[in-house]
């Protein structure tokens, strides 16, 4: 089964022709009448009845519940009643029409929407664990990550930095509550209106509102692709009763929240000095050199003394983000049209020559369209267009090329440029000049264009069965990235003792780089099935069926492919007892064809307690609902070495034979790591009990969960023999679970002309491996099993055993009197003390020891506040973790052998004279592994609450913006990343992302001023 574009044509035609023989129809007037019932079918007086957008033509019902009102076809008409959910209906549709509205209760009101896949319910109704925020509550802040403007906000959702922050790319992962796996770190699935979706790209503009699902009956509809959780966004849509203009416009700056401060010339000199003295070698640089490198009237050619960082970067940079928005509609038609442009650029100065800036700079435009067409009593199409055209530039060199250029080159290297103007280097830094790099390197840029487009059809077939509905989704998202900009190549030179130079490198006039197309890729999605929707009585049926197919084809890939079927069911008695069924069949083309598909249960229950009886006489509490679930899910994501790994596969080209009497062997073939046959999906078990609840006339909101999770099936080694000699694939023997609480408190009041609102979230989470494959023979302060799921990010890698270090050996008493250190050949005062855990009196591998520190916090949480009086209004948020670890060995350790591994750390290296106050062991060029190690002496906390955001803002009176036809007129200052609190202890490093300006792009703090114009 495969749709394609002629598919989603030809649906596009018949839906086209339809609409223009109805449009052809001019607006005709009628008049409509009808009566307005409750829920009992008794007659509801008082009822307003209205025009869209047109409050004049309006009128009430009278005891019989009777109404009559003279519109247009064309017009939606509004029926509205305090205490109930608003109505509108097509006037076109209204004729002698029985009208029935419902009574708003509590978590069930014309604002109480969730969306969850393919529907939605009230608050009032789920029983299922779900978070949610609207998309006006998210600040609109001019950064080109959604990330960063959601940490902190839903209680569960752990956003972390874990890579660049270059413009552009902002690289963050998501977490939902907890680790269960020790394979992956469990990254959710990300929803656009239900579409597997990147989301971090958007326009807030383009967000109503962001539901985090984290519980089996929320999750178990999409099988094994929803076991991590699902962030699920919901696009805005246009309203038949309000047409709107926005406009807003933000201008701003960046500047770097840490970056490196590079030692200048004589420190460094004489840092390497003592590290060459240290490693018993002679001394590079004379007393003579290191007085020129101190006194400013030296030359500066032959003494140069550098400070690339401040000559390189800058402190501000400029920032931009403009939005046009326009939405509305009538009874037919309703649409939202948004378009942005964002403009972030880099922090690089020195990067202009006369063709070309190869300054770093995003720039970004969102377009977004969303249809919503009426065809008739029983048929409604949506049809939705998302695009982004993102255009990204940067050196050619490489961001970490030239990052590392600027921040790890010592000050003395060489003169930027030389007498004659030419550029400087050596032969140990032959490619590391910032200013050639970035004048005379060429320059690149990616031009990325998306689009994502949806058709939604819904067919009632209340003529069958009143309630029954049949509706198709299909998408068809497409991403392409190619690369354009100029090539270019520089050469550096050397001066030597006797004045002449020495020449590295080739030097190449800039030429037009050839297109390179580095992405291109489709994705496409089909769900079609049924929805049940009727009430009887006290009792109401939601029911939904869809079956689904997706495609993903990568160029010059295979195609990825998954199906299932799902189904829900939603019981309610009362509007007060709930019940969830969930049920889905999927499969994978990861595992073995006969061994791909699984079924997936789940189910639900809510209880309203208060309003049962014998709640009542608890005046102070206003609402309390009990609610859990359980079911099992899977995931498919193993973290494979290599696709289809249940087959075995062959290599070409491997080492092969000699034949005959020729030298030159044959190329051969050689078999690959053994396929598994028995591969299979992870296997998920939720459960989750928690409770939502208002008190003190719903001035305070509390929510709060128990959670577990048991994750079976883990990829772990294989402990069979291999006496074929050959590995295997691993099998799925592992364990793992996690469990935890998380809470969110909610305050609201209104003083006077005071509104105040005050929040909060807390989630907290344990993890333990139940089960993995581990080495026979391991001593158990090595073994994993039974242990926290843990590890902590040093560079590329995730570490979880260390040694335990004692401090820094002071005299060689020490040395001579303590266990064998045998990382190095020798040890001396200055290095690392490691405890002897074995009680061998030798330090080796054997003395690593398995522990509990881990980049994932045990607990992360968010709380703020929002205020506002009169005109005036403020808001801000903190974000913070506890139960974080980071490593900075990479950090204090960085540099190579040409810069002695001498940074702006080394300075509070150990000295006999610096014994007792010294952070780091003494420097050493060579015979350095013992201070290398991994240990617990370069772990620090990386708990930390950051002030993430703020906002202040004031509105013009009405009485000013009438006078000039505007509904309101609001300027406002934000800032992102403002202030920050650690347990660091004066180290000047970020603890969310410690690399962030030492090697790699620094992580930005963000400053705004911007203007909202609503027509």
């Amino acid at each position: 089964m495969r749709l394609n574009l002629k598919f989603l044509g030809l649906l596009l035609f018949i839906f086209a022709g339809t609409l223009s023989i109805y449009a052809q129809k001019p607006d005709q007037n009628l008049t409509v009448n009808g009566i307005v019932l409750d829920q009992n079918k008794k007659p509801l007086a008082g009822v307003n009845i209205s025009v869209q957008e047109a409050k004049s033509k309006s009128t009430n019902t009278g005891a019989d519940g009777a109404f009559n009102i003279s519109c247009t076809t064309s017009d939606a008409i509004v029926f509205q009643l305090t205490g109930y959910s608003t109505l509108i209906k097509p006037a076109a549709e209204l004729k002698g029409a029985t009208i029935v509205l419902e009574r708003t209760l509590l978590y069930a009101g014309d604002q109480d929407n969730v969306y969850i896949p393919f529907g939605v319910r009230k608050k009032r109704q789920v029983s299922a664990t779900i978070s949610s925020i609207d998309g006006d509550q998210l600040p609109q802040l001019p950064s080109s990550s959604l990330n960063t403007v959601l940490s902190g906000r839903v209680s569960g959702l752990y956003i972390y930095q874990n890579g660049s922050q270059q413009p552009g790319y902002d690289v963050s992962s998501f977490m939902i509550r907890g680790r269960s796996s020790y394979n992956n770190n469990q990254e959710p699935l990300v929803l656009v209106d239900g579409v597997a979706r990147a989301f971090e790209a958007m326009d807030p503009n383009e967000i109503e509102s962001i539901s985090v699902l984290k519980d089996a009956a929320s999750l178990s509809w999409y099988g094994m692709y929803g076991a991590n959780g699902i962030i699920y966004v919901k696009t805005k849509r246009g309203s038949a009763t309000q047409t709107r203009v926005t406009v807003d416009a933000q201008n701003g700056w960046q500047t770097p929240m840490q970056i490196t401060k590079p030692l200048d010339s004589y420190t460094f000199a004489n840092l390497y000095n003592e590290a060459q003295v240290n490693s018993g070698t002679t001394p590079t640089y004379s007393d003579a050199t290191l007085a020129a490198y101190r006194d400013p009237s030296s030359n500066q050619y032959l003494y140069p003394n550098n400070n690339f960082v401040d000559r390189f970067t800058k402190d501000i940079t400029p920032v931009q983000r403009y939005i046009g928005t326009v939405s509305g509609g009538n009874a037919f038609i309703k649409y939202y049209t948004m378009i942005s442009y964002l403009n972030q650029a880099g922090f690089y100065q020195g990067a202009e020559n006369p063709l070309y800036d190869a300054n770093t700079n995003f720039k970004r435009y969102n377009l977004r369209t969303n249809l919503d067409l009426h065809v008739n009593k029983s048929l409604d199409v949506s049809l939705d267009v998302g695009g982004r055209i993102t255009n990204l530039r940067f050196p050619r060199v490489g961001t970490s090329s030239i990052l590392s250029a600027i921040y790890s080159t010592p000050a003395n290297a060489f003169p930027v440029l030389n007498e004659d103007g030419t550029y400087g280097g050596t032969s140990n830094f032959q490619a590391n000049n910032p200013l050639a790099m970035l004048q005379a390197g060429g320059v690149s840029t990616d031009v990325g264009r998306n689009m994502l487009a949806t058709i939604n059809v819904r067919q009632k077939l209340n003529s069958l069965v009143e309630g029954l509905s049949l509706n198709a989704l299909y998408s068809y998202d497409v991403r392409g990235l190619f690369r354009h900009g100029f090539t270019q190549s520089f050469e550096v030179y050397q001066r030597n003792d006797n004045g002449s130079y020495s020449r590295f490198g080739n030097a190449t006039v800039a030429n037009y780089s050839a297109n390179e197309f580095r992405e291109n890729f489709r994705n496409n999605e089909l769900w079609i099935g049924f929805d049940y929707d009727k009430s009887f009585g006290d009792h109401s049926f939601n029911f939904s069926n869809r079956f689904t197919r997706g495609v993903a084809t990568t160029f010059l890939a295979l195609d990825e492919k998954r199906e299932g079927i799902s189904n829900r069911l939603t019981y309610g008695f009362k509007q007060r007892y709930f019940v969830d069924l969930i049920g889905s069949y999927y499969g994978s083309e990861n595992f073995k064809p006969g061994k791909r598909y699984g079924f997936f249960p789940a189910f639900s229950a809510g209880w309203i307690v208060s309003d049962e009886n014998f709640m009542k006489s608890a005046a102070f509490l206003n609402y309390l609902k009990l609610r859990g679930s359980y079911g099992l899910m899977g995931s498919d994501a193993l973290g494979l070495s290599r696709r289809f790994s249940f087959n075995s596969t062959w290599n070409r080209g491997g080492t092969g034979y000699n034949f005959g009497t020729g030298f030159n062997g044959a190329n051969g073939s050689t078999e690959r790591t053994l396929g598994n046959e028995n591969l299979t999906w992870e296997k998920v078990k939720k459960a989750s009990l928690g409770f939502d609840s208002q008190f003190f006339k719903n001035a305070i909101s509390l929510s709060a969960d128990y959670f577990y999770e048991n994750r079976s099936d883990l990829l772990t080694g294989s402990l069979l023999p291999n006496i074929l000699g050959q590995s295997l694939v691993n099998v799925n023997e592992g364990e793992g679970e996690y469990r935890g609480l998380e809470a969110d408190i909610n305050f609201n009041k209104k003083i006077g002309n005071l509104n105040l609102n005050i929040f909060g979230n807390y989630t907290y989470t344990k993890s333990k491996i139940v089960s993995i494959n581990e080495s026979a023979g391991l001593p158990e302060y090595q073994k994993r099993k039974g242990r926290a799921i843990s590890s902590v990010i040093q560079g590329n890698s995730y570490v979880n055993s260390f040694l335990k270090s004692e401090g820094i050996f002071q005299t060689q008493a020490e040395i001579d009197n303590a266990p064998v250190q045998r990382f190095s050949r020798t040890v001396k005062p200055g290095d690392i003390r490691y405890k002897d855990i074995n009680g061998d009196n030798v330090i080796d591998n054997l003395d690593f020891s398995v522990t509990d520190y881990n980049f994932v916090p045990k607990a992360f949480f968010g709380f703020g506040a929002n205020a506002s009086f009169k005109n005036f209004d403020i808001s801000f948020l903190f974000q913070g973790t506890e139960g974080r670890t980071i490593s900075i060995k990479d950090l204090v350790n960085a540099g190579n052998n040409n810069t002695g591994y001498v940074n702006q750390f080394s300075v509070n290296r150990w000295t006999p004279e610096t014994a007792t106050t010294a952070e780091y062991p003494r420097l050493a060029i060579g015979d350095r592994d013992n201070n290398t190690q991994n240990s617990d002496f370069w772990l620090r906390s990386g708990d930390y609450l950051r002030l993430k955001n703020a906002e202040f803002g004031y509105t013009l009176p009405s009485s000013l913006t009438s006078k000039v036809k505007l509904s309101t007129c609001r300027f406002f200052i934000s800032g992102l990343n403002l202030l920050t609190f650690d347990k660091l202890k004066g180290l000047d490093i970020d603890p969310e992302l410690p690399e962030a300006g030492y090697s790699s792009y620094p992580y930005m703090r963000i400053y705004s001023m911007g203007l909202n114009v609503k027509f």
